[in-house]
């Protein structure tokens, strides 16, 4: 029974995805799905980048969190677009929740929005919300396992980010142990290494995005793969 119940739920997610997806391809958006464990820097990393290319790039941002509008506040003084999706309580967005923040942008004047998923490396990596591309966030401060202990989120994802790595002398990580298992897990998934405090290895990631805010809008589901390669430093 519970089985059913939780195929009935997915199925309807997968409807509300498409009409999602649909709009998104209508108005030629590029919409991220980025998914991470708290704390990783995903809000971080949207700030860094509305300011050194949200000039160019016109970015819309949904803040999912169970509680609380600080990460929205966050991208409000930024002044671009954002709608803050409050789950109370709930580990994942869905695609009818995305589905109605829509209403509150007007898509023709976005070319990129970020989907800040509410911080978790399980529940989220299930739900299609209608993104042209799903984006892995680790930090070096959580341990080089991540793709061990969770490999359906690197499977799905279109690009993995690595991020705090101006912490690398200061904690116990292996950056070789982590890009084998992604290779493991998904040989063509690229890696970008980054830090959102001190500005390095950002270059390529700001590339990444502004080659997808130019993108011409065509049909196509989720595997945007702007990049090529498996790693960048």
């Amino acid at each position: 029974m519970e089985v059913r119940v939780i195929q009935r739920l997915l199925k309807a997610n997968d409807a509300f995805a498409q009409m999602v997806r649909d709009r998104f391809q209508a108005a030629g958006v590029r919409a991220f799905n980025l998914i991470s464990a708290p704390g990783s820097g995903k809000t971080s990393l949207i700030e860094a980048t509305i300011r050194s290319i949200g000039d160019n790039v016109r970015i819309g941002v949904i803040e999912g969190d169970p509680e609380t509008t600080l990460d929205a506040e966050r991208i409000a003084r930024l002044e671009v677009p954002v709608v803050q999706i409050n789950t109370a309580g709930g580990c994942h967005l869905d695609a009818h929740l995305v589905h109605r923040a829509l209403d509150d942008f007007d898509l023709a004047r976005l070319d990129v929005l970020f989907i800040e998923n509410v911080g978790n490396l399980v529940c989220p990596v299930e739900f299609d919300l209608g993104e042209s591309g799903r984006i892995a966030l680790v930090s070096v401060a959580e341990g080089d396992d991540k793709p061990a202990k969770y490999p359906q989120l690197f499977r799905t994802a279109d690009l993995v980010i690595l991020n705090k790595i101006d912490l690398l002398p200061f904690v116990d990580f292996d950056a070789i142990k982590l890009e084998r298992d992604l290779g493991r897990l998904n040989p063509a998934l690229p890696l970008l290494k980054l830090s959102c405090r001190t500005g390095e290895g950002m270059a390529p990631w700001h590339a990444w995005v502004s080659q997808a805010g130019r993108r011409a809008a065509t049909p196509q589901s989720r595997g945007f793969k702007p990049m090529t390669g498996k790693s960048a430093e």
